[in-house]
């Protein structure tokens, strides 16, 4: 049985994930051969995952990830479905920091195969074009999943202090 708390919890996490992908919750940066920005979605998937389980955490990636796939990147669901997934399942061996980092390094390679096929074969850029592309991101996302990762580390004694937990 689903509890109400439970449910709201993931609801909330969805909006949020979906919320800090949108540009005005964005800083934007010149990485490489394009404009990008930094975004915290990751925050709202590694904290459903770390406190409420890998089937919220995945969850809360898969239907997080809507925004993004309908304007950036549509395989993104997958990547960030992964990432909660991941970190859920982590949780329950390692601190929220390393949860969080160890999620990354099981979505990152997603994300490389995904960006460089969509790259050389959607987009016709030469294969050393891609390389660099996904290099960047990758580079990109590896610092977001950090900062996420840290601020996740911080914000579950207090979230937990305040009653909110799961398992």
């Amino acid at each position: 049985m689903v509890s109400a708390k439970l449910l709201a919890f993931a609801a909330l996490m969805v909006a949020l994930s979906n919320i800090l992908s949108i540009t005005p919750f964005t800083i934007p940066i010149s990485a490489g051969l394009f404009p990008t920005e930094i975004h915290f979605t990751q925050l709202p998937i590694f904290l459903s995952g770390i406190l409420a389980g890998p089937f919220v955490g995945l969850l809360t990636g898969a239907v997080g990830g809507l925004y993004m796939s309908f304007t950036k990147i549509p395989f993104i669901i997958a990547g960030l479905a992964l990432l909660g997934v991941s970190a859920g399942l982590f949780s329950k061996k390692f601190r929220p920091l390393f949860s969080g980092i160890l999620a990354w390094c099981v979505q990152a390679p997603y994300v490389f195969v995904t960006d460089y096929v969509w790259f050389t074969s959607s987009m016709s850029m030469p294969s050393p074009a891609a390389l660099t592309a996904v290099s960047t991101i990758l580079i990109k996302l590896t610092v977001e999943a950090v900062v996420a990762s840290i601020l996740v580390e911080i914000l579950v004694p207090y979230i937990k202090r305040a009653g909110l937990t799961f398992k």
